[in-house]
Formats: C-alpha cells, structure tokens, sequence
C-alpha cells in the first residue's frame, strides 16, 4: 500500500479527525510480521540521508504534531534513530522563552529550518500557535486566523530555497491516550514523562479536535503537505513515516556530486606514496 496517498491531506481537503482509525495497520497483524519492512525502510533512510548530505542541494524539515503521547518522541527514536546524527537535528518547541515572545511567532522556527545537504525534525512547531492558543484563547480569533495563511508564506519560501517539507500528524484516538497516561503511572522508569497537563488537556479534546482539523485543512498543499497517520500501534505509526520519507527522498533523484580532484593524478599520488613505503627498510 502506498501510504503517501493513502494518508495525505489533500490542499483544501475536509478532514474529519473521529471519521479516521487511529487503529488501522493495513495488512500487518503484528509488529513481527511488519519488521522486515520496517528494518528495509530504516537501511533505505540511511543510505538516502547520506545521498542528501553529500549532494548538499536540497534539505528535509520533518513537522511532528499530535495529542499529548501521540508518540513524537517515539518517532524520534525509532524513525530517526536510523540516521546519522552529523546531518540530522531535533528541535521541541516548548513554551516560548521571554527572548522568543518578544518576537513574531515564526522566529524561532525559521532559526531551527535544515541547512542544505541536511534534515532537521520539529518536535511540535509553529503550528502550537493555531492550536493551544487557539484553545485556551491566549490570542483572541483576529489573530491566530491570520496565522495559517503567515505559516504557508512561510513555509512557500523553504521550499522555493531547497527545503522540502514533510508533516505528519500522529493520530490516535481517546482511549489510547489514556492507555499511555496509564503506562506512564504503571512504569517508575516513565514518572519523567507525566505533566500535570496531561489530564488537564483531557476536558478541551473536542476544541483541539476542532484546532487540528482546521490546521490540517488550511496548511495542507503541494509543497508541504500533512499526512493523518494513525498512530494507535506504534509499529505501524513508525512503517508509515518511515515510507513517506523514503519516497519523498527517491522523488529528489539525487545523484552524488562529481570530484572536486582529478581522481587519476590521486590514484598515481596513492601509488607513489605505496610504492615509496614497500621500499623503506623493514
């Protein structure tokens, strides 16, 4: 199955968050019976990063959205894990710094975009200001409606300088979430991850139900689309990302760049200098 039309957010296009299963996992039974594919995707990446940064033409930003343990930092371990650090930058985007707020609300993004040749993951975004502020009206309407037609400028003016977007929003549905709050409680070893927020977010469900369709609906396009990925099974969250990306990649047809030296006078350097050492007195 291809997950990138499957699961693409068409520009313009309707969606209907509680219409999706978040549980879907195509044919897959079983995080075992998906591991080949995973493992082959996750080789595919490396071997694709490396093709990128030695290119040094184009770069990747990766935009993480969901609900509180959707699974951001999970993809971030699993999906990325796979890369080389050298090409590869994570940002979380937490509640600005006093220097931040004293700027406009796409600043502090735009200093975090890939630099060509590499790839760069948000972890969450500028998208938190059409979403929590939107639900606890920390900006009044007038505001954070003008923002997603500031966030396609500005996401219009990566793309046009070599940076091609990829955003998923990772989709699970309530139960899960209170499944995982509940693993969190179970297990000392995830006491870090519990926040007073995650039961205090529960009551505005529907309102950032209501945030996340609109910002898929307004900031989907050709250049930077969203994709819905359900997100219940992990497994199955991590096979799907790890194709989109693999395919927008192949689409790039890199080629690595040809030799800044003239190869055969190195070769003849390589061989004098062999010859010279075999010759040296033991």
């Amino acid at each position: 199955m291809n997950y990138t039309e499957r699961f693409q957010v068409e520009p313009k296009g309707r969606v209907e968050l509680e219409s999706i299963d978040a549980g879907f996992k195509n044919q897959h039974e079983s995080q075992e019976s998906a591991l080949p594919q995973i493992e082959a995707y996750g080789a595919k990446m490396r071997q694709l990063q490396y093709l990128m940064y030695a290119q040094g033409e184009y770069s990747l930003l990766i935009v993480l959205q969901g609900r509180d343990a959707a699974g951001k930092d999970g993809v971030i371990k699993h999906v990325f894990g796979n890369m080389n650090p050298q090409g590869c930058s994570v940002t979380p985007f937490k509640t600005p710094t006093k220097e931040e707020a004293a700027h406009d609300f796409l600043w502090r993004c735009h200093k975090a975009v890939p630099a060509k040749g590499s790839i760069a993951i948000f972890n969450r975004s500028h998208y938190e200001d059409v979403l929590i502020q939107r639900v606890h009206d920390m900006v009044p309407k007038k505001v954070w409606s003008k923002r997603y037609e500031h966030i396609n400028n500005f996401e219009k003016v990566l793309y046009e300088n070599g940076t091609h977007i990829l955003k998923f929003y990772l989709h699970i549905d309530a139960d899960e979430q209170l499944e995982r709050f509940k693993q969190r409680i179970d297990d000392p070893k995830r006491h870090w991850k519990i926040s007073e927020f995650d039961y205090s977010e529960r009551p505005h469900w529907d309102a950032y139900t209501d945030a996340y369709e609109e910002m898929l609906q307004q900031c989907s396009t050709q250049y930077a689309p969203w994709f819905v990925i359900p997100s219940n099974h992990k497994w199955f969250r991590n096979l799907a990302v790890s194709q989109i990306i693999c395919e927008k990649l192949e689409s790039l047809n890199m080629e690595f760049p040809p030799p800044q030296v003239d190869i055969d006078e190195i070769i003849a350097k390589y061989h004098a200098a062999k010859n010279h050492s075999d010759e040296e007195p033991a």
